[in-house]
């Protein structure tokens, strides 16, 4: 497994001698001088976190910051910031410029430990999360779905998407589309937690396709949950006119007007019950064949796979 790389940034070699001798076990350390060269440094490494001196000759540590920020490909990368104790204008001015902690030196080595495992953790959440739900991500539902695997416990997969969402937001816009996602999410993590069992997870793959991990025996009471929900919820979605005539006109994929039913939501159940399941990708598979079976209905509907291997 590779290490993760921390860049420390300071102009008294004792500090990064130090600061080597405490991270050297856990992480790849990448050491710089000033932070002229340390935002070379950046370029050429990407580092996942960057500890980096207030004070230092040719680019102090909040002229440094204030440039890494600026960066769209690297204003993501945590920083941490080392101030003399008492030196309120230094972080104030980290705080202006983007710095994401702060140590005070002298520092204990297990606090930065601590500090920098904490910052990793929160970093690599915010970057995986989805920005309209703020549910987990592809990264996080591929990680949960492989620690069930290899636990070898009983658990089932719902595999949840909207019917008729691409036309929804042709026609309405995608302000209102994101409202809609924003609200099965809240269906979701209602129903699934509420219901689902000790274990339940809710990730958000991205557009109107969401993933939830619950018991296989409450399943399906969840879905069914679910559902009716949702389509109480419709009618918000909608203009008076287009809920009494029961459709909306929009155009197709081939660019061709048509009319489209109101949304529903449609979910493919995947159970380790039913088959033995080895990996990641056969979730995905069978989850999205049972998608698709349950959007043949024209309703929100679910189904659940029923081989056996």
């Amino acid at each position: 497994m590779l290490k993760e790389k921390i860049l420390t940034i300071d102009d008294d070699p004792d500090i990064l001698d130090v600061l080597q001798l405490t991270l050297a076990d856990q992480y790849e350390v990448i050491q710089a001088s000033n932070g002229q060269i340390a935002l070379e440094l950046v370029h050429q490494k990407t580092p996942d976190l960057i500890i980096c001196d207030y004070v230092m000759p040719v680019m102090n540590g909040r002229d440094f910051c204030k440039a890494l920020k600026k960066d769209i490909l690297l204003q993501h990368i945590p920083v941490i910031m080392l101030t003399g104790k008492g030196e309120v204008k230094d972080r104030i001015g980290g705080i202006e410029a983007g710095v994401d902690d702060y140590i005070v030196k002298p520092f204990s080595p297990d606090e930065l430990l601590a500090r920098i495992k904490m910052i990793l953790r929160r970093t690599s959440r915010s970057l995986d999360a989805n920005p309209l739900t703020y549910l987990p991500g592809n990264t996080s539902i591929i990680e949960k779905l492989q620690e069930y695997i290899d636990k070898g416990k009983p658990f089932a997969v719902g595999y949840a998407d909207l019917d008729e969402f691409k036309a929804y937001n042709d026609k309405y816009g995608f302000e209102r589309g994101d409202e809609v996602i924003k609200e099965v999410a809240r269906v979701l993590i209602k129903h699934v937690h509420e219901k689902g069992g000790p274990d339940t997870f809710i990730g958000h793959i991205g557009g109107d396709d969401f993933v939830f991990i619950c018991d296989d025996e409450t399943i399906d009471k969840v879905c069914e949950e679910i559902i009716e929900d949702f389509d109480k919820k419709t009618h918000s979605f909608y203009t008076k006119e287009d809920l009494q005539s029961g459709f909306i006109v929009a155009h197709d994929r081939r660019g061709k007007e048509k009319k489209f039913g109101v949304l529903s939501i449609s979910i493919g159940i995947v159970s380790s019950v039913a088959q033995k399941i080895t990996h990641v990708a056969q979730i995905g598979q069978v989850g999205a064949e049972l998608k698709k079976f349950a959007k043949s209905f024209e309703k929100s509907n679910f189904v659940r796979d029923k081989r056996k291997t």
